[in-house]
This record gives structure tokens, sequence and C-alpha cells, in this order.
């Protein structure tokens, strides 16, 4: 029955890493562009990355609805939604930009973030259909796609910049079209059929789920991973270019970071498999104290390379392992508020990393330097936090 259940879930799993893959790449393109166009049309240099806190924000109040969608109405429903989301924000973003208005530039990132939010349930529909013992892997394969997108986003990025008269707008519309193309994978996928209203009741409150202690432990380190990931990437093309480099070098190590997300899920559900997923998560809020450590050493194109690079990794490690403690910590009826609940607490912490960023990066000291430091800085208390909550956990 397992080998079955495993046949439907890797083609699953294949759909998804092809979405994964090309509707991925918009958000790499948006979020390489998105502080630079908001810094050039921002009426406060302070405000230059609240177009990406915009993304985030979106994904936040998203996830929670969408994910009861879903439970109801079947993760196809829920996944072509936050791709008609992405459309619409793209095509906004590349108004806004037309027009030169910041604020209906924030309007067309809300947007996006729905898509965002779908995006990230790509996870959890690839252990849909898994057994227990393929979970992992499913999750990391998927996530796996990113490293593909990874690729394409920032290639397309560089190409399509000056591809119109208006800095930008070409991006915004090439990712409106990867939304449309990308919609037509959903239909091919063969998931469980929505659970019944009655069944779904039946399972534990969303309060006695949070309060268990795995789900706590996976909801923080998933929280913390994600939301110090966001922190520093989000500064990164700022401190990159405002140190000299050129929007090409900035490109180029976003590209080198969303690579490191992804390119470990490739092995991490082996890891998960035969060291534990307590061990694994450990290793990922390490690797993200070890980001800090490289790029306060430093304001060289090296250490930008390197930080980004160990901030990816840190993240795969994390998130994955979070979300793998996740997935096994609950029933199918309790999915649909879990999943969205986990989610939403996720993003919103992310919102408020993203907001931070710009505002440690821009307005925290006199200098870009000064507002690196203070970005990377800002990692400690959440790092002692999720390891906190981690022994705790294993202590148990």
């Amino acid at each position: 029955m397992a080998l079955s259940d495993d046949r439907r879930a890797k083609r699953n799993v294949v759909i998804l890493i092809a979405a994964q893959a090309l509707l991925g790449s918009q958000i790499t393109m948006i979020f390489v562009i998105g502080g630079l166009a908001g810094q050039m049309l921002a009426p406060n240099p302070c405000l230059a990355t609240l177009p990406i806190s915009l993304i985030v924000f979106g994904t936040m109040t998203t996830a929670p609805w969408l994910s009861r969608v879903m439970q109801a109405r079947g993760r196809v429903t829920g996944f072509i939604t936050g791709s008609l989301g992405g459309f619409a924000g793209a095509l906004i973003g590349a108004y806004a930009l037309s027009i030169g208005n910041f604020w209906v530039l924030l309007i067309g990132s809300y947007m996006t973030g729905m898509y965002m939010a779908a995006q990230g349930f790509y996870r959890f529909a690839a252990v849909d259909t898994a057994s227990e013992d393929y979970r992992a892997k499913a999750i990391s394969y998927v996530m796996a796609g990113g490293l593909l997108s990874a690729l394409i986003g920032p290639q397309l990025t560089k190409f399509t910049n000056d591809l119109m008269a208006v800095p930008f707008m070409g991006t915004y519309l090439v990712a409106a079209a990867i939304n449309l193309v990308g919609i037509a994978l959903f239909p091919l996928l063969d998931l469980p059929k929505p659970v019944a209203t009655a069944v779904k009741e039946a399972g534990r409150s969303t309060w006695e789920m949070l309060t268990t202690p795995r789900i706590t432990v996976a909801v923080i380190c998933a929280m913390v991973s994600y939301a110090l990931m966001n922190l520093v990437m989000t500064s990164t093309p700022l401190a990159v270019v405002g140190c000299g480099f050129t929007e090409a070098n900035a490109a180029d190590i976003v590209s080198a970071h969303v690579i490191a997300m992804f390119a470990p899920s490739f092995f991490t559900g082996h890891l998960i498999n035969r060291f534990g997923v307590e061990r694994i998560i450990g290793i990922g809020i390490f690797t993200l104290g070890l980001a800090g450590v490289f790029a306060l050493s430093g304001v060289e194109l090296f250490n930008f390379f390197g930080a980004l690079i160990l901030l990816g990794i840190g993240w795969n490690f994390g998130f994955i392992g979070a979300t793998t403690m996740l997935a096994g910590a609950h029933t199918a009826a309790e999915r649909g508020r879990i999943q969205g609940t986990n989610d939403g607490i996720v993003y919103a912490c992310v919102t408020l990393a993203s907001l931070s960023s710009g505002g440690l990066m821009n307005c925290a000291g006199g200098s870009v330097e000064t507002g690196w430091i203070a970005v990377n800085l800002a990692m400690v208390p959440f790092l002692v936090l999720a390891g906190g909550a981690l022994i705790w956990l294993v202590r148990r």
C-alpha cells in the first residue's frame, strides 16, 4: 500500500517541482528588484523595502483563509487562486512603475503575497499522498524545485530590468506572464478529495494543537528560520549597491543565496531520516548564526556571497526540518487549520522582519555599513529563542 501511495506521491512531487521552479521564479525576480523599485519611488528612503514587506504581509493575511479554501475545495483551487493573485499583483506593479506611484506599487506587492502564500503550501501538498518514510524526502524534493527558480529568476531579472523605458517595468510584466503559464500545471495533480466539514471539526482545537510541545517548537523554528532569512536578504541588494557594487552583482548574490536555499533539498530529507529532525533543525539554526558572523566580518563581495550562501543553507535545514516536524504532528482532519495557522504566524514574523530590515538598513546609522551591521546583529535574540526551544524539546 505504501508503495502505491509513493508512486502517486512521486508523480505529484514532479508536478510540484515544476510549479516551484516556474512560478517560484517570480518571487526571486520581485525580491531582487522590489527594494530597488521602492527606493526609486518611495517618498522616504526608510520606506524603500516596504514593497517587499507588503508581499510578506499579503502572504501572512492570505495563508490562513487560503488554507481553509484548500481544506474545503481542494489544493488545486487554492493554487490557482494564488497564481491569479500573483498575476494581478505583477500587472499592478508594472502599472505603478509606469505612473511613478509608490502606493500603487504596494497594492501590487500585497497581491503578489497571495501567490507566495499558495506556494508555501506546495510543501504540504507533497505529503498529502506520501507514506511516512517518503514524507521528509517529498518535502525536500519539492523545495529543491526552488533551485531552478533561483537560476531562472535572477537571469530573467537581468534581461528584463531595462527591457522597457521605465526601469523594472519589464520584469513585472514577465512575472505576470509566468503566472498565466504556470496555472496549467495544477489540474495535473492527483491529490485527495477535501475533508468533509463534520470530520474536520472532530480534530483538536487550534489552541490545543499550538500548545502541543512538538507543534510549538516546529512553529518557533520555522518562524525564526524564515524571518531571519528574510531580514538579511531584504537588505542585501541595498547593502550591495550602497557599498559601491552594481545591480548585476546584487542579482548574482541573491541568485547564489537562493541556490543555497534549495540545493541542499536534494539530501535534506535523507539527512532527516538518518539523523533525526531535531539535529537537522539545530544545524540550520547554527548555520544562520554563522551567516551573521560572516556578514559582520566585512563588506566585500566575498563577504556578501559567503553570508548569503550560509543564510540559504541555514534556512533550508531549519525550515524543511520544522515543516517535517509539523507534518508529522497533526491528522488529515486538522491539516487545514494548523497549516494555515502555522504559515500565518511564520509570515507575520517575516513581515515584521522585512519591515525592520528597511528601517535598520537605512535609518539605524549614518552609513550603509552601520545599517548592515544593525541588520545582522538583530538576528541574535531570535537565534537564542529557536535554539532554546529546540533544546527544551529534546530534553523532554
